[in-house]
């Protein structure tokens, strides 16, 4: 008797796509309206090709607006290896302040009856 194979044939298909709900400002729909009809194509491709341009582009500036940011970052630590510069100004802003510093060394309130009560019975 043969044994029949456990392991279906499956394709390899890539993922359909979803429907998704946006609200489009009505003066963009008539838009597209009208390019839907001047081109024959779809709505759905107009808005999937739109929205193709849009992220690429997004993608570019942000890319290099990242690599901005990181040149910078690398520039600064070549210019201050062991954040030298940065503590030495972290210490004379602190000291600078002196006793009039609003958050160092705050007293705490006394807390009333009910303050207690409530405390009491969060701590368990």
């Amino acid at each position: 008797m043969a044994k029949r194979s456990t392991v279906k044939n499956r394709k390899t298909t890539s993922p359909q796509p979803k429907a998704t709900t946006f609200r489009i400002d009505p003066s963009v729909r008539r838009k597209l309206m009208l390019l839907q009809s001047v081109l024959n194509k779809p709505l759905n491709r107009l808005v999937n090709e739109a929205l193709e341009d849009f992220v690429e582009k997004r993608t570019a500036e942000v890319e290099t607006d990242l690599l901005q940011i990181l040149m910078r970052l690398r520039k600064y630590r070549r210019s201050d290896p062991k954040f030298e510069k940065a503590i030495a100004q972290f210490v004379n802003a602190e000291a600078s302040l002196g006793s009039d510093d609003p958050v160092e060394g705050r007293s705490r309130v006394k807390a009333g009856p009910a303050q207690t009560m409530v405390q009491k019975l969060l701590r368990g």
